[in-house]
């Protein structure tokens, strides 16, 4: 994919660099001349250029990128570039940095967000999934709320613990993609058994998490 990256401090770097490591190629968008370093990542086209600004993104040719990052340090900017990204140049996919939890209300398909990423809930989320035992535990949105990942560590006699995931009645519109399973990760099969400890991690939608917490962990733990 061709992606647009507005912001090219630690943050917009560190995209980039995963990305061309994917394959992809990177176009770095940054408005001050101190943050233009093209020699930290020499694989991503630099371009000096303010992003908020329409002609800017004219003449970097955003019309022909499949993905726009709103990466900068400033929530204001980030709402800017995804609206002119969305709106002006009709960009597929939008991905905006959220700074600060307060802004987060605001970066949705509205300001033309496809997803955000707000750094303080991810921090959140980690540390709780990281002490959480017997809970459910949401770690990431998708598609302005339709979908989230979230995560439920397996206590000690729970109502399936050591049964196969086939008698597992798992509710509509969620999926559980993956196990982890001391350091290792277990694709889920239906003939898997759940044991004390296992780190379940379904996609859902919002509906239908506490239908997953009560058939994991109990009606009761539910109420």
């Amino acid at each position: 994919m061709r992606i647009a990256i507005a912001g090219a401090g630690n943050v917009g770097r560190s995209i980039a660099q995963e990305l061309i490591g994917n394959g992809h190629e990177v176009m770095l968008i940054e408005k001050q001349p101190r943050q233009l370093c093209p020699e930290r990542v020499p694989e991503a086209q630099w371009i000096l250029a303010d992003a908020c600004e329409l002609s800017s993104l004219e003449e970097a040719d955003v019309a022909s990128c499949d993905v726009v990052v709103a990466a900068t340090g400033d929530d204001k900017a980030n709402l800017v570039v995804s609206l002119l990204a969305k709106t002006e140049f009709a960009v597929g996919r939008v991905v905006a940095r959220v700074n600060r939890a307060e802004n987060e209300w605001l970066f949705t398909d509205q300001w033309g967000v496809d997803v955000s990423v707000s750094k303080p809930r991810l921090m959140a989320a980690l540390v709780e999934e990281a002490v959480t035992v017997g809970d459910l535990v949401r770690l990431m949105t998708f598609r302005q709320g339709e979908a989230n990942l979230v995560e439920i560590t397996l206590p000690r006699n729970a109502p399936y613990e050591g049964q196969p995931l086939r008698s597992v009645p798992m509710p509509r519109d969620a999926a559980l993609v993956a196990i982890l399973r001391g350091k290792r990760v277990v694709v889920p099969t239906p003939d898997d058994p759940l044991e004390a400890g296992d780190e379940l991690i379904f996609v859902c939608t919002a509906e239908v998490e506490d239908q997953i917490r009560a058939v994991v962990l109990g009606s009761t733990a539910a109420d």
